[in-house]
């Protein structure tokens, strides 16, 4: 007779009043061992318990397993406080922060007299295998007061100043939304022996068993809670999973991602750089990087102009009254460069004679678009007006934050403006995401969900009933098109909701993309108005909209998504011909002209090294043909192809090499060519 099947763990169970969940949850059968192991519940209210919770009354709760999300974060959590707990058996002396999980891993900081050192990694990941080892038991303890719990925080001044926190406003691990203090004892598991405790909400693990995999993998400085004025700490980041072999597939994602990141490889293919005379986060492109920029400029523009976009340009500063109107100087200053007094006027005697005026950077250009609506009269005949521009901005980002293409100081823009009528509005913004995300595919992303941010009343302008107004349009939108919507509860920038497109790629990281903001706020503070059909005076509605973001950040999104294997219609060098002797070098020459005259980049190398390592080091540099000719092919009359990936096709007539070359660039395929593709299309 065969066992009754195990229910999953995510299965609703019935906890009595006075049972412990974990009672419950091994009553009824769900997994207590693997991947899918219940590590906590979820309660009516949706509120993560630890599985030795007892309700007061019978409640269902839902099993979560350690490999759901949730479960991943308990897992985190439970590691941070197990590192938290080695740090002070080798660093006596050592002042916890936080501890909280975060995406992929956790951290812990801690107030120490000097750095730690990897060898210090190497020595807490031993400690932490011990403690793991002993399975000590997470028991959670409330403390009757604050009183009581400074009383025994007393040596921690910074668990000390958490006490005094409210919960509902400031979200810390360590304080409950109720403003409940807890702390969690770790219990030893044979004399039931308090070994180690911490402040914190919890939920936990029931024992350091239930962490099966983890590892520490780097430290950094932090200032306490994120402020630079606060003292600044020692963090160290670790990582935790369900099983060693999620963690062993974690960190070859980490090693790719290292091996993709875009500032290495701009380095190597020779793309762009920040040279340290110009600034942080101010990059200059090279000649290739160029080649790529403009050829993602170039596509773009074409596009627009098919959609009925109108260009424009505006210049990189502006006087301050400008941001006033917008109210970014009010709601954006900290992430603006400072004005500059300019135009001042002085007499022969040093009086001032004319003030001067405060210029800035501009950190967008969507006020300089509205100057240009209002620069004259409209008609709800000429709306929709679609105006874009691909405008360099300014964001003074704090240089801890700054990473090179994808969060840079300075950058460009693919900035469009949408001016319609409200009836408009709903077609405007459903064409304008089908045109977005079309347009992402043709550069070969393909693979999308949406994120809807709403309003931040603390933190934002307008009324009520426009931000209804507005974010019920982009949720209809958003809605028909079949995606997954997430939402982002108080995400939105300080003057509209937004819809923004989160694009995956090769290796499964999410990067967020285009974005779409409905504006109702904006044209109300510039007064901006079109003759409507009946001749009375009506506001626009105005739509924002950027589709790579900015041109660095996509750059830099390709070319860690191709891994710089750009697709041949991107790529700087297309073609390289590769003499296997001086003796054909002419006959190369005279192939490349051809492909030159046909619109393809191609270069010949024609150095002194070797065939192979000629081969090899464009390989290196991805060029996506190689075109390699020797004795038998110029007798013949042809070429043989080398690719990316080590196939070759030999003896192609130049004629039908030259016509292929063009025809797969041509057709902007965004597959890297191969024997087999490339004798498939020819």
């Amino acid at each position: 007779m065969s066992a009754p099947p195990v229910p999953p763990a995510s299965a609703t169970v019935r906890v009595p009043a006075g049972t412990t969940a974990g009672a419950a949850v091994r009553e009824a059968g769900l997994p207590a061992n693997g991947p899918e192991a219940v590590v906590v519940v979820r309660d009516p209210d949706g509120r993560l318990r630890d599985l030795a919770w007892a309700p007061e009354a019978d409640v269902d709760v839902e099993g979560v397993p350690a490999d759901s999300e949730d479960g991943r974060s308990v897992i985190r959590h439970s590691a941070a406080h197990v590192l938290a707990q080695a740090v002070q058996q080798l660093h006596p002396e050592a002042k916890l922060g936080i501890g909280p999980p975060i995406r992929d891993g956790f951290y812990y900081d801690f107030d120490v007299a000097t750095p730690f050192t990897p060898d210090d990694l190497k020595k807490l990941e031993s400690a932490m295998k011990k403690i793991i080892k002993a399975g000590q038991r997470f028991s959670r303890r409330r403390f009757a007061d604050k009183d009581e719990a400074r009383k025994e925080l007393a040596d921690e001044p910074y668990k000390l100043e958490l006490i005094d926190l409210k919960g509902p406003e400031e979200d810390v691990v360590e304080i409950d939304a109720s403003g409940e203090l807890t702390i969690y004892d770790n219990v030893h598991a044979h004399t039931g022996e308090t070994v180690w405790s911490d402040l914190c909400r919890g939920p936990h693990l029931p024992t350091t068993r239930y962490i099966p995999a983890f590892s520490l993998t780097r430290t950094a400085a932090a200032y306490w809670r994120g402020d630079e004025k606060n003292p600044q700490l020692q963090r160290i980041y670790g990582t935790a999973w369900e099983s060693q072999e999620a963690l062993d597939a974690y960190l070859e994602r980490v090693a790719e991602a290292e091996r993709r990141d875009h500032r290495r490889l701009g380095a190597e293919l020779d793309l762009f750089s920040f040279p340290d005379q110009i600034g942080s986060g101010l990059a200059v492109f090279h000649p290739k990087g160029g080649i790529v920029r403009k050829e993602l400029e170039d596509y773009s523009r074409r596009r627009h102009e098919q959609a009925g976009y109108e260009f424009v340009n505006t210049p990189h500063i502006t006087k301050g009254q400008l941001f006033r109107t917008s109210g970014h100087l009010e709601w954006y200053e900290e992430g603006m460069y400072p004005g500059m007094i300019l135009d001042e006027e002085r007499d022969a005697d040093g009086n001032v004679r004319k003030p001067g005026q405060d210029y800035y950077l501009k950190p967008m250009n969507c006020p300089m678009h509205n100057l240009i609506f209002d620069a004259r009269g409209r008609s709800y005949r000429e709306l929709p007006l679609r105006l874009f521009e691909f405008g360099t901005v300014y964001r003074y980002e704090k240089s801890g934050v700054v990473h090179g293409l994808t969060r840079a100081r300075g950058f460009t823009q693919d900035d469009a403006h949408i001016y319609c009528t409200e009836e408009q509005m709903e077609g405007e913004i459903a064409s304008l995401l089908q045109f977005v995300l079309e347009l992402l595919r043709d550069y070969g992303l393909d693979d999308f969900y949406l994120e809807l941010s709403t309003r931040n009343p603390e933190k934002s302008i307008g009324s009520d009933e426009a931000w209804e107004r507005a974010t019920n349009v982009l949720r209809k939108v958003a809605e028909e098109t079949g995606l997954h919507l997430v939402d982002d509860p108080g995400g939105a920038a300080f003057y509209a909701p937004k819809i923004s497109v989160q694009a995956k790629d090769a290796i499964g990281r999410t990067w967020q993309m285009s974005t779409i903001q409905v504006d109702l706020m904006l044209p109300d503070r510039f007064d901006l108005e079109y003759t409507a059909s009946d001749g009375s005076r009506k506001r626009p509605v105005m739509i924002h909209r950027a589709l790579f973001g900015s041109i660095e950040r996509f750059f830099a999104v390709l070319l860690e998504h191709y891994a710089g294997a750009f697709p041949a219609w991107l790529a700087p060098v297309q073609v390289v011909g590769i003499p296997v002797t001086d003796d054909q070098r002419e006959y190369v020459e005279q192939v490349a002209a051809t492909l030159r005259e046909r619109g393809v980049r191609v270069e010949v190398d024609s150095g002194d090294d070797r065939m192979q390592k000629k081969i090899r080091t464009h390989t290196l540099q991805k060029v996506p043909f190689m075109l390699v000719v020797g004795a038998r092919d110029v007798e013949a009359g042809a070429v043989s192809f080398r690719f990316r990936d080590g196939t070759q096709v030999n003896g192609v007539p130049v004629a039908d090499a030259v016509e292929a070359v063009q025809a797969w660039i041509g057709r902007r395929d965004n597959t890297s060519p191969t024997a087999e593709s490339f004798t498939a299309a020819h």
